[in-house]
Formats: C-alpha cells, sequence, structure tokens
C-alpha cells in the first residue's frame, strides 16, 4: 500500500488546527478543536490523539498510507528528543515528551518544530514562497516570529534559537522587550507594538486626531483600529505606520543582506492590513538592502492565512 497521505498539527494557544494532506502539499480534510490548558496543559497531548485517531476512523484512512504527523508548536523544541519547553501560552511549566507521547498513542511517527518555522515551511511550500529553497518568513501576530528557510532545511542554530526575527534589535536601548533585551522588533511590530508606539506618538502629538482622541478618552485602541485610522487618512495614526514599516524595513533587510532569499514574506495578523503594509516596508527595505538584493529579493505578503500551519508542519513529516 502506498504511503501518500500526511497529517499536519497547528498547535495554538486557543485551538489546535489538524489537517490530512496528500504527499503533494494539497489539503484533503481539515479541523480543529479546542486548547485545553487547564491542569498544566496535561489534556492537551491525550486530546491530540483522540482527535487524530478519532478522525483516522472516521476518513477509513488505513494507517500505512500515513507517511507521518508533523506538528508545529509554541515553546523550545528539542528535536533530537521530540520534548518541548518554555510553551509557557500552553500552560506547560515543565518538559513535556510531545513526540514519544504522540507516537505511542497513535503508532505513528512524529516530527515537531516550532510553530513558527513550520509557518515559514507552509509559506516556502505552498505559498507566495513558490516552494523556492531560500525564503523568509516573518510573521506579525501577538509577538513577532519568524522562519528563515536556507537551501531548502530551516535554519536553526546550535540551540535551536535560529530564525528569532522578532529579537533582532532595531531600536538600541528602547522599549524592554519580554526576552530582558532593549528595541527588539517584536516591541514595535507586534499588534502590542503598535498600540506601545500610538500611546508614544499619541503624548507628544498636538494637531487633531482620531486616533489621539481615543487614546486621551481612555477607549481601546488596537493595532487595527491604528491601521484603518492611517488609511483613512488620519495623520498621526500614518506617523506610526510608517514608524512599524521602518523597524520592519530595517530588520527585513538585514536579513536579506545576509541570507538573499528570493522572497521575505511578512504573515500574521497586523499583516492583514495588507498592500497598505508591504508597500511601505518595502519602500524602507529598499533603503537598507544590498544592491543585489534589491534586484533579487522580493518582499511579499503571506498567500496560505490560517493553513500555512498545518501545511508547513505537514511538510515537516516529508523529510
Amino acid at each position: 500500500m502506498a504511503k501518500d497521505k500526511l497529517i499536519g498539527v497547528d498547535l495554538g494557544g486557543t485551538t489546535i488546527k489538524f489537517a490530512i494532506l496528500t504527499d503533494a502539499g494539497e489539503i484533503q480534510q481539515k479541523w480543529s478543536i479546542k486548547t485545553n490548558i487547564f491542569d498544566e496543559g496535561s489534556h492537551i497531548v491525550p486530546d491530540i490523539i483522540a482527535s487524530i485517531n478519532h478522525h483516522l476512523d472516521l476518513y477509513q484512512l488505513d494507517r500505512e498510507r500515513v507517511i507521518g504527523i508533523g506538528m508545529g508548536t509554541p515553546g523550545t523544541v528539542n528535536r533530537e528528543t521530540g520534548t518541548v519547553t518554555g510553551a509557557f501560552n500552553l500552560n506547560w511549566k515543565t518538559e513535556q515528551p510531545v513526540k514519544a507521547d504522540i507516537e505511542a498513542g497513535t503508532g505513528l511517527p512524529l516530527t515537531l518544530d516550532n510553530d513558527a518555522n513550520a509557518a515559514a515551511l507552509g509559506e516556502a511550500w505552498k505559498g507566495a514562497g513558490n516552494n523556492d529553497k531560500d525564503v523568509s518568513f516573518v510573521t506579525l501576530g501577538t509577538g513577532v516570529g519568524g522562519g528563515l528557510v536556507a537551501n531548502g532545511q530551516l535554519i536553526h542554530g546550535t540551540a535551536g534559537a535560529g530564525g528569532e526575527v522578532g529579537h533582532v534589535v532595531v531600536e538600541p536601548n528602547g522599549y524592554l522587550c519580554t526576552c530582558g533585551n532593549r528595541g527588539c522588533l517584536e516591541q514595535y511590530a507586534s499588534a502590542t507594538g503598535v498600540v506601545h508606539l500610538a500611546q508614544d506618538f499619541s503624548e507628544a502629538y498636538v494637531g487633531s486626531s482620531k486616533l489621539k482622541q481615543l487614546i486621551s478618552d481612555g477607549d481601546e485602541v488596537t493595532s487595527k483600529i491604528v491601521f484603518d485610522l492611517a488609511k483613512d487618512g488620519d495623520f498621526l495614526a500614518n506617523e506610526v505606520v510608517d514608524k512599524v514599516a521602518y523597524y520592519l524595513g530595517y530588520a527585513t533587510a538585514a536579513m536579506s543582506n545576509i541570507l538573499n532569499p528570493s522572497a521575505v514574506v511578512i504573515g500574521g495578523g497586523v499583516a492583514a492590513a495588507g498592500e497598505f503594509l508591504r508597500a511601505r516596508v518595502e519602500k524602507n527595505w529598499q533603503t537598507f538592502a544590498f544592491p543585489t538584493v534589491r534586484t533579487s529579493t522580493r518582499v511579499k505578503l503571506a498567500e496560505l492565512g490560517n493553513d500555512a500551519g498545518v501545511i508547513g508542519a505537514a511538510s515537516l513529516a516529508r523529510a
């Protein structure tokens, strides 16, 4: 019997997404369950096992056809031992033997990697990367993550911290980051970073602005509101977006000058601002990019949306 199916798992703090794909990366079935982080996250792995087993039975898919399971997870992944540490949003306070438990529970081999790396592989394989061997990916959400694919392989580094794009310092001695450093990209280009910038810019701004009014009145301000107001012509909001694009252009140009990928792909919730943000990032990127890089690397928007994680995770099982 031919082995021609892949299973992708994208483990998130609120939802676990699953997909069954062909070995060519086409999604055939997908579903999701809520992430139960209670009791120190002890339900998460059993829930994943139960869901995979249930759906294999539901779709009458013979396990002999499954090449393997690939999974993207928050936290630090030890790919040799198949364990995860530091996934605090999952309430995992100790090292988790994820690979051993899921393999025992499903009878299928599991390959594990960081969730941002998995999304990068997805975009590189079936998304904006057009299956090129050199693609850099930045995801802008609650934080800023990334994944760097070079010569068809993820860059992991000696301790698994390769590709930590969010912790490129873009403003020396700037905002304090959760990692302990100051001025990390994550503090300026994440959803929370955009709001932080807006609040700081608002204090020094004396003109009329809907954004300033919202902040002064203590109303809720989100990164989406900032971008929507900028699109509507709000001067202060545009100042904030320009600054975000400057930092993103600077950081992605630095990456590009080192790696010279075919594309720098920008995804995540903040990137939902679309071409409005991409064009401004590219303008700054052009300023900082090495001349050869400027003509060979493209700045692109992600194309797979919420499917990037499961597609990229599934691709891990192909190795």
